[in-house]
């Protein structure tokens, strides 16, 4: 066995046998220069800044959007409050109208149906409609006592809007409702107002209607206490509207045909004993020879110094101004005497008096003489020419007073 030669490092000597030579590079490449160093990222950063950019601007989107919802949502709500309280306002007008017609009503049926009376129907009638426009009333002032809520402070954040958005569209839900409460009380108010004054006019009508029958059944009544009655029931017949003129008008045509009826008694009161029924009887005479005239009749025993021992008297008042009034005088002789011829020729020269304020302009009236010749004329010219038709005390009258004369009637 050789011993193995020394190790050789000289390049370019060729390797012994069993052994290995390395290169100083492993790459056969030529040598680079050295890398430089890597840079960081900032990606990181980035996207949170771009987050934040991001929640910044839904937040002020957010902002933006509630306070237009909330500013929409208010002008819509100003709109219906306004609108809802000007038909409150109309409604209690409309209320105080239905209260003055039922307080009205109400003093029409708490002066009752005497002594005209008005057909209980009728007077029914105005009783329930009274009921119903009182209730009417009522609710109707009950909606409109609901209050429309005020707004407060506009928040500030989206947050707050939101809520405060939508609390302003739930009340003005709730005042649609109320204008749909407020139109239904506006139509019951106008509906049982309508009801009230059809009704009590229908009673305030009848009751002056009834007048005429009323006073023809009471002929003894006074002229003042039947002239207020055919003024009230003139009033009553006009009445148009159910209010406080009406219900005096209707208070005034009861109280006065109350007059009517406490005069004619005391008339009677007066005129009674045995001339009782002649009395009456020559009154109704007087009376169907003056239709339109109102006449008053007194009774004495002695009247323009006549009277006794056979003698008649008799004495009229009448009133320019006051066409159709005139009161006689008559002794009561004269019932004694009735039904005679001279009776009914006294009577008639009177009436003769009275008649002339519907006949002023066809003689003279300016002497006492030529006052007496008309009476006397318009006598006769009603055929009664029993010389106590005045022919007797104040002699005949001309022919031309008494053909002016049958022109009055």
């Amino acid at each position: 066995m050789t011993d193995r030669p020394p190790f050789q490092t000289a390049t370019g000597t060729a390797p012994l046998p069993g052994g290995h030579v390395l290169p100083v590079l492993l790459s056969a490449g030529p040598p680079t220069a050295a890398s430089s160093p890597r840079r960081k990222k900032h990606t990181g950063v980035v996207l949170g800044l771009l987050g934040g950019a991001a929640v910044i601007a839904g937040l002020a989107l957010a902002q933006v959007t509630a306070n237009l919802g909330y500013d929409n949502a208010l002008s819509r709500y100003g709109s219906t409050a306004e609108a809802t309280s000007t038909t409150k306002t109309q409604v209690r007008e409309e209320i105080a109208g239905l209260r003055a017609v039922t307080g009205a009503a109400e003093q029409i049926l708490a002066r009752g149906n005497q002594p005209i009376a008005v057909p209980e129907e009728v007077q029914a009638g105005l009783a329930s409609a009274l009921a119903d426009g009182t209730t009417a009333a009522s609710e109707a002032d009950a909606v409109v006592a609901t209050e429309i809520a005020g707004v407060g402070t506009k928040p500030g954040w989206f947050w707050e809007l939101f809520g405060a958005t939508s609390e302003l569209e739930q009340r003005r839900h709730d005042l649609d409702v109320l204008s749909d409460e407020l139109a239904v009380a506006s139509a019951e108010t106008a509906d049982t107002q309508e009801a009230v004054v059809e009704s009590g006019l229908a009673v305030i009508n009848a009751a002056g209607a009834a007048a005429p029958a009323f006073e023809a059944a009471h002929l003894s009544a006074r002229n003042e206490a039947v002239i207020a009655l055919r003024d009230a029931a003139a009033e009553a017949i006009a009445a148009t509207m159910v209010d406080e003129d009406a219900a005096t008008a209707y208070v005034s045509l009861q109280d006065a045909a109350a007059r009517v009826v406490a005069t004619e008694g005391e008339e009677l009161a007066e005129k009674s004993g045995p001339l009782l029924n002649a009395r009456l009887e020559i009154e109704a005479f007087a009376r169907s020879l003056a239709p339109g005239v109102l006449l008053d009749f007194d009774w004495s025993p002695v009247v323009s110094g006549a009277g006794y021992n056979g003698s008649m008297g008799g004495y009229t008042t009448w009133w320019w101004g006051e066409s159709g009034r005139a009161t006689i005088e008559l002794s009561n002789s004269v019932a004694e005497q009735w039904p005679s011829t001279r009776s009914k020729a006294l009577v008639a020269h009177e009436v003769g008096h009275a008649i002339s304020v519907k006949c002023q302009s066809m003689y003279d009236s300016s002497t006492q003489d030529s006052i007496e010749k008309w009476a006397t004329a318009w006598a006769i010219s009603m055929g009664y020419t029993d010389d106590a038709n005045g022919v007797w005390a104040y002699g005949y009258p001309p022919q031309n007073y008494i053909d002016a004369a049958a022109g009055c009637r």
